[in-house]
């Protein structure tokens, strides 16, 4: 039995625009072995063939197939909850583009849905209009709650911290399908055609990627490249299968053994 991988993006192959050593090679290792991945990306922002140019920009080379995102996984819930419905959408191209391939119109009044991605395009006048059509009725939808986006100058406040101030003015709560919502890694998992004990997941996140591989019984494998540190692991009820400092460590046989079994307990391996 094959083993698959569903691989976060920012911080473990790459951070803002520096591509992260060994990355390239952990994915020419995977395609040399004809095992099946797919990235993983809270980032609602970007469509499958954005990403994959940003990729292919920092020399992984890799096809739309390879591109799961919340945007997505947002509109391909929304299709199967209300077919044919309507959204207002505070966010940006790639939600877009999810929401129409997915049969739904985009409005600005009497919404099924208000869908919320990230982006640089919100403004308040939009809040507000949110805000009254939540109060008459459209459900709060989040692609994430993530409260914050990394950024080459530093965080700033991601699709959480929009969905936050909308529930805290309407007292409605949102309904999240990105990661660790068992949505998104199951829809996930299903487009890689595995099933959950082939299901490895790397991520640099312990509150989304790793609580999100726990929860589905995947393998969860912790990479310190990104924003977790070890340190941090003591905060946690729930524990990654394996922890390493960045995807590099990930490219031996060693690892790729350990894919042919279930991880027992949390182990460090060193480059």
């Amino acid at each position: 039995m094959l083993p698959g991988f569903l691989i976060d993006m920012d911080g473990v192959i790459y951070r803002g625009t520096d591509l992260i050593d060994g990355a390239v090679g952990f994915i020419n290792e995977l395609k040399k072995r004809d095992l099946p991945f797919m990235f993983l990306t809270n980032n609602s922002q970007r469509t499958r063939r954005d990403v994959v140019t940003k990729l292919s920009r920092m020399g992984i080379t890799v096809g739309e197939e390879h591109i799961f995102t919340c945007a997505m996984a947002t509109a391909r819930f929304l299709a199967q909850s209300k077919p044919n419905g309507t959204a207002y959408v505070i966010g940006e191209g790639g939600l877009l583009h999810a929401l129409h391939r997915n049969g739904y119109s985009i409005v600005d009044h009497d919404p099924d849905y208000v869908v919320v991605g990230e982006g640089r395009s919100m403004n308040f006048e939009m809040i507000e209009a949110a805000v009254r059509m939540i109060e008459n009725g459209a459900k709060l939808i989040a692609t994430n709650m993530d409260p914050n986006c990394p950024t080459q100058n530093g965080p700033r406040p991601g699709c959480g911290a929009i969905v936050a101030m909308l529930e805290a003015a309407t007292k409605k709560q949102a309904f999240s399908v990105g990661k660790p919502s068992p949505v998104m890694m199951r829809s996930a998992r299903q487009e890689l055609g595995i099933s959950s004990a082939q299901t490895t997941m790397i991520g640099d996140t312990m509150e989304t990627d790793i609580l999100g591989g726990v929860e589905m019984g995947y393998r969860s494998v912790l990479v310190l490249s990104g924003g977790t540190a070890l340190s941090d692991l003591a905060n946690f009820a729930y524990q990654p299968d394996l922890v390493v400092d960045s995807i590099a460590d990930l490219n031996n046989d060693e690892f790729f053994q350990y894919e042919r079994t279930r991880f027992h307990t949390a182990e460090r391996l060193l480059a």
